[in-house]
């Protein structure tokens, strides 16, 4: 077995990696840029190498800065994580000359099969189920708006060298095509070096499900069952959940079967999965082969109980599989939750800045559980613009699909990250969501329930008059603190009232508590509901049971009340007494100024290009201008018609969130 592997990556996989390597008694050697020099996985790890500059493309993705890592440590093996070099040949490569282990599959077969165009071609020669498309690289837009139109709109746009949903687009017509096109290409070059692109028909209503397969280099392959990988946005997974709740064992074991025939057929080894695309009928087309260890490998560790970083440093070490298919039982059901520094409430795009508070829940492994959360940040920690979003990729486990959402709900809602932009209420609310719940999704999940981007949600009847309880018996407990003035004998203090009135989401709730020392009764209307918890005014989370069910509040202070968020509500909860109710109702209320005539930038980001002058009268929908943040190229457009009288940004400059790019008349 190795004595010191070299984790070629950062953030949450490398700490994930390191985490097992250290189980395994190996020594781990980290590399890092100059933005994540006080990053995580840089304290975590044995020792620690200096690799350049924050763009990726100057430090984690060039192979000469992490071979130099390498001989200057005397690594003997390097796990590539995901993304940056994991699906490189010419690192594999490098790695072989020098004699260090790759802890990944050989290099024939990442040529075969990272290559998305050569991929399909070799799964077509075997005989698997393909989506329509275009295998030959395209040499510019207009050959790119010429096959689209032979495929047939819409179509896919796809970086053959891409992965994690960049250099990708969707489109519709022609102006899509050309405009995706070149988005594709530019995202490609600066995220993976390779800017080829190629296009195949969009499948619409599809599910996405992918196989795990592993696989030894004495002939023994597995396939480790299903994930079901369908709540994506801008074609970045989101939610994903092991097994899938669509498949039955005809299926699965069809899909499982053709990937291990696939992987064999390559030479593969090391942790890889195929991806397909499953109809409403359960028919499965081949997409992809991703030759690394992927993202959302957790979900499939915990219904498995297999460590997939621990198999691939002993499949690299030349071990055997220590077990065959029979064994491999589907065990439970788990559920992932992807976070990421992107603001919901703004299209989902991209936020940075410091952590100022970073508590995740705590993490659990029992008989009927579990609760599991892979990060590379820290609370103080900052998120960067030159790398992936993602904070955290937290994981729920329990017997039944049913229970393992019920544990993500409380585990969401006792997640708290504060000083960015985070899709915590989105993920919360889809969490709720009838169609996830009953299993009911595909890939246009977002686009279909969220047509107008996510605004919030509100809170259910029942869990407004929870909430109501909740707030109006912590309410009091803030009013008996303040009564305690230092120096007063307990006899003296003043009155707290039994009567209050609670209002949330436009509706007002007159109250009735009746407090012991174990908590409260708290009457609204016809009902009374006991309130028990051990809450501080001034403590950010409030756990409660509200009549014998825990209710999970993050809570804040405002002027009469509480800022309340939960399950994807952000709502104000004003508590006051009834001759305070009364009175407010006749408080105007504020409006907020008026941003119409202006393009704000949204989200903190680099100006790539503009697409119009003073003078200039745009339409409805015409593109603005194009901001890059973390890797990303986002295209604004005009909401409506009307003239450009003031541009205050130009190309290369770099932009806060709602600076002011033009205004207009």
């Amino acid at each position: 077995m190795f004595k010191k592997i070299l984790i070629a990556n950062r953030g949450e996989i490398a700490c994930r990696v390191i985490k097992t390597a250290r189980r395994m008694g190996i020594a781990t050697v980290a590399v890092y840029s100059d933005a994540d020099a006080q990053a995580l996985h840089v304290k975590m790890a044995d020792e620690a190498v200096h690799i350049g500059p924050s763009p990726a493309n100057q430090s984690y993705i060039v192979i000469d800065k992490i071979m130099d890592a390498i001989r200057q440590t005397g690594a003997e093996a390097v796990h590539p994580g995901y993304g940056f070099l994991s699906e490189n040949p010419k690192f594999a490569e490098a790695l072989k000359a020098e004699g260090v282990a790759f802890i990944g599959p050989p290099v024939g077969a990442i040529e075969a099969m990272g290559d998305k165009i050569t991929s399909k071609k070799l799964a077509d020669e075997a005989g698997v189920s393909t989506v329509p498309g275009h295998m030959d690289l395209i040499a510019d837009a207009d050959e790119a708006v010429r096959i689209s139109q032979q495929i047939g709109y819409p179509v896919m746009i796809k970086a053959s060298a891409g992965g994690g949903g960049k250099g990708m687009r969707i489109a519709w017509d022609d102006a899509g095509a050309r405009e995706g096109f070149q988005s594709s290409k530019n995202e490609a070059a600066n995220s993976f070096g390779d800017d080829r692109i190629f296009i195949e028909k969009f499948v619409t209503q599809p599910r996405h499900i992918e196989i795990q397969v592993l696989a030894d280099s004495h002939g023994n392959a597995v396939y480790l069952h299903e994930r079901e990988c369908s709540i994506q946005r801008r074609n970045q997974k989101v939610i994903e959940e092991a097994p899938s709740p669509f498949l039955d064992e005809e299926t699965r074991a069809a899909m499982g079967a053709q990937s291990v025939a696939l992987a064999q057929a390559v030479g593969y080894t090391s942790a890889g999965t195929v991806e397909f695309i499953v109809d409403g009928d359960r028919n499965f087309y081949f997409l992809e082969m991703n030759t690394r260890l992927q993202v959302e490998h957790p979900v499939t560790e915990l219904i498995t109980g297999i460590d997939l970083v621990e198999q691939m440093i002993r499949v690299a070490a030349g071990e055997k599989l220590a077990f065959g298919q029979d064994d491999l039982k589907i065990n439970g059901w788990a559920i992932e939750s992807r976070l990421y520094a992107e603001d919901p409430f703004r299209g989902f795009l991209p936020s940075i800045g410091r952590l100022t508070r970073y508590r995740p829940p705590v993490e659990v492994a029992e008989a009927g559980r579990a609760v599991r959360n892979d990060t590379g940040v820290f609370e103080g920690g900052e998120i960067s613009m030159f790398y992936d979003p993602m904070i955290a990729k937290l994981c729920t486990w329990a017997p039944t699909r049913s229970a393992a959402i019920e544990e993500m709900r409380l585990a969401l809602d006792g997640f708290e990250l504060e000083g960015i932009g985070h899709n915590l209420p989105f993920l919360a609310a889809v969490m709720d969501h009838p169609k996830f719940t009953a299993g009911d999704m595909t890939t246009a999940f977002i686009e279909e329930e969220f047509p107008d981007g996510f605004q919030g949600v509100d809170l259910a009847g029942d869990t407004v008059l929870r909430v109501a309880a909740a707030t109006a018996a912590m309410h009091r407990i803030g009013e008996i603190r303040r009564t305690r003035i230092t120096g007063r004998m307990d006899n003296h203090e003043r009155h707290v009232g039994t009567d209050w009135n609670v209002t949330l989401q436009g509706e007002s709730h007159d109250t009735i508590i009746k407090a012991d020392r174990a908590g409260a009764d708290v009457t609204i209307g016809d009902r009374t509901l006991r309130v028990e918890s051990d809450w501080l005014p001034g403590q950010p989370l409030a756990r409660l049971m509200v009549d014998g069910t825990p209710l999970v509040l993050k809570v804040a202070k405002i002027s009469g009340g509480f800022r309340v968020r939960h399950r994807g509500a952000d709502v104000k909860v004003h508590v006051r007494t009834p001759r305070q109710a009364e009175v407010a109702k006749l408080m105007p209320v504020k409006v907020p100024p008026d941003t119409s005539k202006l393009l704000l930038c949204p989200m903190p980001g680099l100006i790539v290009s503009l697409n119009v002058a003073v003078g200039d009268e745009v339409q409805d929908g015409q593109a603005l201008c194009t901001v890059e943040a973390m890797k990303m190229e986002n295209i604004l457009r005009a909401e409506r018609k009307g003239v450009v009288t003031k541009i205050n940004a130009a190309p290369g400059d770099s932009l806060a969130v709602d600076d002011v790019i033009m205004e207009f008349e």
